[in-house]
């Protein structure tokens, strides 16, 4: 019986050892899953003014600029470094004349000017983007509107190196601004956010196709954009023919802005400030095409928003872009494209 135990319990053994060597076996020979790794690729940073991308992310780190520039038909031009602007805005003052607002953020000059006075309209303009505001000077209630606006005042007295006087113009016209040092000021938010929607890289401008438009300012502060599809962009031009900065460039931004706007105290009145709070109608040039829709604005720390006639939002190209202002009662003369023969 002890002999039959022992040889029972061997075999149990054996059998047991075989189990586990044939299971070991199964083992090694089933691979293990290999894990899996997904690679998220991030959309590139864009320009917060332009929807550009901006690889080198020097839009990321710094506040914007505005900066007000002469228009003085006479004395002015050509003016120095608009082309380099991320955003333009063209808006009436005394004397039915004009006068710009530059926003810098994405791009940078040495020399930018004339640089003029602060109007009532401007802390309207810079509210929603915050920065640095630069100009000459101005009247107290124009200078008291703007510092109630979140940015950094910078004018003449302030400015140090930051401006300074070009003895080959006479004055009031040649005060000059270099960019590079009023960043330097500290101004808030970094970077600021979007004024306008842009359109992907999947996406087309649609609208009503254009030749051209004039926007009925007064005399030659009245501008026309005429549409260049070899470069995509609106070559602006008045009636002193095109509209060319100091270094011989055209200005000639992806968009065009069209905001009638009713001008509290009357159109070219001094004091005079353009209505841009509430909603009213605009018409917007991009891609070689008109879209009609409305502005909408609550408050002037809001930015405006664009839709069109179905309340979609409206979608601007990539690239500068030319706001302007004109007083409701001028006309607005555009010249559509001919419809192509079928």
């Amino acid at each position: 019986m002890r002999r039959l135990v022992a040889f029972s319990l061997i075999g149990a053994l054996a059998l047991a050892a075989c189990g586990s060597d044939s299971s070991e076996s199964e083992a090694k020979k089933t691979p293990s899953p290999r894990q899996s790794t997904t690679t998220t690729t991030l959309p590139p940073p864009v320009a917060p003014l332009t929807g550009l991308p901006d690889p080198t992310l020097v839009a990321q780190g710094r506040p914007v600029v505005s900066i007000k520039i002469d228009n003085d038909n006479r004395d002015a031009r050509p003016q120095t470094g608009l082309e380099f602007a991320d955003i333009v805005w063209d808006e009436v003052v005394e004397g039915q004349a004009t006068r710009f607002l530059a926003m810098f953020q994405s791009q940078s000059t040495d020399v930018v000017g004339p640089v003029r006075s602060v109007r009532l309209t401007d802390p309207l303009i810079v509210w929603p983007v915050g920065g640095i505001f630069a100009y000459s000077g101005g009247a107290r209630y124009a200078v008291d509107g703007v510092s109630r606006a979140p940015v950094k005042l910078v004018d003449e007295s302030a400015a140090g190196d930051a401006m300074f006087r070009d003895s080959n113009r006479r004055p009031p016209h040649n005060l000059y601004a270099r960019p590079d040092l009023l960043f330097g000021f500290g101004g808030e938010p970094v970077p600021p956010g979007p004024l306008f929607e842009y359109l992907s890289a999947k996406e087309v401008a649609a609208g009503t196709p254009v030749v051209s438009v004039r926007i009925g300012f007064s005399s030659d502060f009245a501008p026309t954009y005429t549409w260049d599809a070899a470069s995509g962009s609106w070559l602006r031009s008045t009636e002193d023919g095109p509209f060319v900065m100091k270094s011989g460039t055209q200005i000639a931004p992806k968009n065009v802005v069209v905001i009638p706007a009713v001008y509290a105290g009357g159109v070219g009145a001094i004091g005079a400030e353009a209505q841009l709070i509430g909603s009213g109608p605009v018409k917007i040039f991009t891609g070689g095409n008109l879209i009609e829709g409305t502005w909408t604005r609550v408050d002037p720390a809001t930015r405006m928003t664009f839709t069109d006639a179905t309340g979609a939002p409206i979608h601007l190209t990539p690239g500068q872009t030319w706001v302007e202002i004109p007083d409701a009662s001028y006309a607005i003369d555009v010249v559509t494209a001919p419809v192509p023969a079928p």
